[in-house]
């Protein structure tokens, strides 16, 4: 009589595919992705201390339309910022899309420089530093009206935002 054939059961290599598969789809970015919510680590990332302040755009009209008017100076310095000690970032709350907009003398300056306005939101966009700096504050880089390099080392980004939380 013929030996029959015997077939290794392989339900068990069924039950180890499925648990692969499932942990390959399922999402491991919140896993593995250092959070931007500490502050040590939104400054590790970006290698600068980064600070936020909150302050009404009619308060600062004039640091604001003063840093507009340099906005083509300081497109040049963004492009070339590598490294700084500290980048702070002033929400200028009143002047966020959500409040009707930045008030009537920062709007026509911002109207007056829209070109080179747009143009440092590209510069922005493309320096990681300062990319990974608003976004850390969950800043839009549409949302930016101008930085100020007020020390060397130091900028500070003009925002008509709120801020997020």
């Amino acid at each position: 009589m013929a030996n029959p054939i015997i077939l290794p059961d392989i339900r068990w290599l069924h039950a180890i595919a499925a648990v692969s598969f499932l942990a390959a789809i399922v999402p491991h970015s919140a896993l593995n992705a250092q959070g931007l919510e500490s502050s040590e680590t939104v400054n590790r990332i970006v290698g600068s201390e980064v600070k936020q302040e909150e302050a009404k755009a009619t308060t600062e009209a004039g640091n604001v339309t003063t840093a507009i008017d340099r906005t083509r100076e300081n497109i040049g310095t963004v492009r070339k910022t590598s490294k700084l000690d500290k980048v702070d970032i002033v929400f200028l709350t009143d002047a966020a899309r959500t409040e009707g907009g930045p008030p009537p003398a920062i709007e026509t300056k911002v109207k007056q420089h829209q070109d080179d306005i747009a143009e440092l939101r590209k510069e922005i966009e493309a320096n990681a530093l300062l990319f990974n700096a608003i976004q850390s504050r969950r800043v839009l880089a549409q949302d930016v009206l101008a930085v100020e390099f007020d020390d060397p080392g130091r900028i500070v980004i003009y925002a008509a935002a709120k801020p997020s939380g």
